[in-house]
């Protein structure tokens, strides 16, 4: 086999066959076959796609080219919940503890912020002591014991997916939908659960862009959840509003405590039930009526917050912050940004927020840089929403003060103010199953 043969074949839109997919695929993980060849086939695969088998094989040898994690040690069924990426989005936080509270099994392993998202790995370490590497075998026996973790992603899950999309990154191929599929679905398949719920984003803060897009995603994820016998449901959410009011990591962990105390802003708080609700209806085979009711239940009587507590304690974090979040850090400086003019807010560019919120201390520009958990950006007015000239729209927080005028300039620059009434956008667009 020779790999030359195989970008031609895929040059031309043919059909490539799983043998030939491994041979790629595990020879790159190898480093057998040069980037440029596999620079070339990703390319041609951007512009050509991949059918429905094609991108089942692709997402299975990547799954399989490292660690695959044995959940069956873990009694029950075990759900899982993934995000495509979005700004704002501390849904984790909220949903494992309610479908947990619920009695599922949440064995989960969540990543650190990529580009202008961010991590939940990041916002959990916010919390004092909270220690995201434990042992395989302390994982998966506080699952068993109090239906609840989360932890780092292994170093080795899907190395495969690691080293293409770290190409893909540098060669243009970021954007094409199955490589988007198998680079996800394989993560989550490596990862063990019996069934899984994607969070797809649409919008100016997220990688689809519109609804099409996302549409076509959530169809091939659910598909290749079918093939390999997982339970997958894809819920379209919106990203061209931030999600909630905080952007930044402790101050979206208090904001997700304020919705498991029932207190939470409405938005954060419906996507966070629709979320649990379809994560609860998968695991436990029950009409979305009766998973929407308990998830419901136990936000509203406290054992969702409860089910958080217990999360943070055995994970040798302290609890109390929960209970008093006067404890997270806070920054020097918090700097109010006021609206240049009455009318309605009719656009904002969400991901140049997220970076906002990125230089100012809450992100990373390199794998190295230390995250200020301090920082971040409260947003007080948001798409649709009427302001009088000289409303804060928003709070800045950071260490930085050489970063205030650039993050203020940068914010005002990315919203847009009308005269005309603006709709306000949906929340949720479609549920996929």
């Amino acid at each position: 086999m020779r790999m030359v043969d195989i970008i031609q074949k895929k040059k031309n839109n043919k059909k490539l066959s799983k043998d030939e997919i491994k041979y790629w695929v595990m020879g790159y993980v190898n480093n057998e076959i040069p980037d440029y060849q596999i620079s070339s086939l990703l390319m041609a695969i951007c512009f050509n796609g991949l059918d429905d088998e094609e991108l089942s094989n692709l997402t299975m040898i990547m799954a399989e080219s490292g660690d695959q994690i044995d959940l069956s040690n873990i009694n029950g069924k075990k759900v899982d919940k993934h995000s495509t990426g979005g700004v704002g989005d501390k849904t984790t936080l909220i949903v494992a503890p309610i479908v947990a509270a619920c009695g599922c099994k949440v064995a989960k392993m969540s990543g650190r912020g990529l580009g202008h998202t961010g991590g939940t790995i990041d916002k959990l370490e916010s919390i004092e002591g909270y220690n995201i590497s434990i042992p395989r075998e302390h994982f998966i026996n506080q699952v068993n014991e109090i239906g609840i973790s989360v932890i780092g992603q292994s170093g080795n899950l899907a190395p495969a997916d690691k080293k293409i999309y770290a190409l893909r990154d540098v060669t243009g191929t970021v954007d094409s939908i199955p490589l988007i599929a198998s680079s996800i679905m394989s993560k989550k398949i490596a990862a063990g659960a019996d069934s899984i719920v994607l969070d797809v984003k649409m919008g100016s803060g997220a990688f689809m862009k519109n609804i099409n897009d996302a549409k076509i995603l959530s169809e091939k994820m659910v598909s290749i959840g079918k093939s390999v016998n997982r339970n997958v449901i894809a819920v379209i959410t919106n990203m061209d509003v931030p999600l909630g009011v905080n952007i930044g990591n402790s101050i979206e962990v208090i904001e997700s405590i304020d919705v498991l105390k029932g207190k939470g802003p409405k938005d954060l708080t419906d996507i966070s039930v629709c979320l649990a609700t379809c994560m609860v209806m998968s695991c436990k085979n029950i009409s979305k009526e009766e998973a929407e009711m308990q998830v419901k239940q136990v936000l509203g009587n406290g054992e969702a917050l409860n089910k958080l507590k217990e999360l943070i304690e055995a994970q040798g974090g302290n609890s109390n912050w929960i209970d008093n979040t006067d404890y997270f850090p806070k920054a020097k400086y918090e700097v109010k940004i006021k609206s240049p003019k009455t009318g309605y807010i009719k656009f904002m560019n969400t991901e140049v927020i997220g970076k906002i919120s990125g230089y100012l201390g809450a992100g990373r520009a390199t794998k190295e840089d230390k995250i200020d958990y301090s920082a971040g950006i409260s947003i007080y007015k948001k798409t649709s929403e009427f302001v009088d000239e000289g409303d804060i729209i928003a709070v800045l927080y950071t260490n930085k003060e050489d970063k205030i005028e650039e993050a203020k300039c940068d914010f005002l620059n990315n919203i847009e103010i009308s005269s005309e009434k603006i709709e306000k956008p949906i929340l949720i667009y479609e549920i996929i199953e």
